[in-house]
């Protein structure tokens, strides 16, 4: 069943294209007509094509993998920023810093620099600075805040990325395609759509328009992400081995103890799986007899 109606895109102007004589004219099968010297998108393959990205980061969402979502065009900093927070996920919408996934190393350094000030202002480090050293600082972690205090979260690259407008971030494009990351973006009638590995025809400029696109993929993410905590919560609660392990070593406890804990830890969940198998036996055994009489 689809994530959205015809109804619903007509209402938001997902079907506004741009002037005529500034189409690619890469987006000719997403375009559905021509009305007064402006491109109208076929809503029909919109759908389909949501539907599709939709799913795949659902897909992405239940693996506990992260998407990173860029938008620094001023109709959509504020959508993106509130939507995507509810899902946790990282986020760009002040501008694209370069590098950010081919350089990402160093954007981490940046992340840490900005945590490593945080420290000073509670271990007491901050007040034995001079006044003007404190304000250098403080300006410093503002800066960081702003450009990068969305993705503080974000300790490996992303496994995707969803743009709003392909042109406006061709930067960001490019640096993913180079270092293979899947590509979801709104593609207008002036954007080139084989770049992207999931493009979604769409009014890239109208507030509405990618209010409702952030709103459905939020949705799907959230989706991956119920499904993903219901799975672990089925998961039996034993710990596994190499955890235990490593959780004892950290307590500085001797080698030959360890050993002793692991192995009975092995052994209580032998005696629980065979339990359980015992019980199953019993449960067939009693239907046959039921059966049988």
């Amino acid at each position: 069943m689809p994530r959205t109606n015809f109804k619903e895109l007509l209402d938001a102007g997902v079907h506004f294209g741009h002037l005529k004589r500034k189409w690619n004219p890469a987006m000719a099968p997403y375009i559905f007509m021509e009305r007064n010297g402006i491109h109208i998108i076929d809503l029909e393959k919109t759908i389909v094509k949501l539907d599709e990205a939709a799913s795949a980061m659902k897909h992405i969402a239940k693996s506990g993998k992260k998407v990173l979502f860029v938008a620094t065009k001023k109709q959509a900093k504020e959508i993106v920023s509130e939507k995507v927070k509810k899902v946790s996920m990282p986020y760009v919408t002040e501008r694209w810093p370069g590098g950010m996934l081919t350089n990402f190393p160093t954007i981490r350094k940046a992340v840490k620099k900005m945590g490593s000030i945080d420290k000073m202002a509670v271990d007491g480090t901050f007040t034995n600075l001079s006044k003007r050293e404190r304000l250098q600082v403080t300006r410093q972690r503002a800066k960081l805040e702003k450009n990068l205090g969305s993705i503080v979260d974000l300790t490996r690259l992303p496994s995707a990325l969803f743009i709003v407008d392909v042109c406006k971030e061709r930067i960001a494009v490019r640096e993913a395609k180079r270092l293979g990351i899947p590509v979801f973006a709104m593609v207008d009638t002036n954007s080139d759509p084989s770049e992207i590995d999931f493009p979604i025809p769409a009014n890239d400029d109208a507030s509405k328009s990618i209010s409702l696109v952030i709103e459905i993929l939020c949705q799907a993410i959230e989706e991956g992400l119920n499904e993903r905590k219901i799975e672990k919560d089925k998961e039996p609660g034993q710990k596994d081995k190499k955890f235990i392990r490593k959780e004892l070593e950290a307590k500085d406890i001797p080698a030959s103890l360890i050993e002793a804990i692991v192995e009975e830890e092995e052994e209580t969940e032998e005696e629980n799986s065979d339990k359980g198998t015992e019980e199953e036996d019993d449960t067939v055994a009693a239907e046959e007899t039921e059966e049988l009489q």
